[in-house]
């Protein structure tokens, strides 16, 4: 099972993603409110896995990936949208995203991107 760091603006969302993860027998190593923490996070954990929300204060998710990304080309980071950010999901494919998940999701569709790219591990 993946460790995985979970990085919302909305502590709703991320009780919410950790509440889905966990069901699936994923841990939960870290949660970070905004682009700064996140990349933070990311280096002091070095988790398996990255959901990143794309809109956040701070620093934007993106502009966290291409971070994450400069630090750890190997970084498997999934983003979080909402609808209407179709071209901010599409930077964030460029930068090296693994996957994106339009919010609100399925727990299912959660549980399969990242067994899907923890098998290409």
């Amino acid at each position: 099972m993946a460790k995985v760091l979970v990085v919302d603006d909305a502590t709703f969302m991320r009780m919410t993603i950790k509440k889905m993860l966990e069901a699936y027998g994923h841990t939960i190593v870290g949660e970070g409110c905004n682009g700064v923490e996140g990349v933070k996070k990311y280096m002091d954990i070095r988790p398996d896995v990255v959901m990143l929300d794309i809109t956040m204060p701070e620093m934007s998710g993106v502009d966290a990936l291409k971070r994450i990304k400069e630090l750890d080309p190997k970084a498997r980071v999934i983003m979080c949208s909402a609808m209407g950010q179709q071209a901010m999901v599409a930077q964030a494919i460029q930068y090296g995203a693994k996957d994106f998940i339009v919010k609100p999701f399925q727990q299912e569709r959660l549980a399969e991107a990242i067994d899907r790219i923890m098998s290409r591990a």
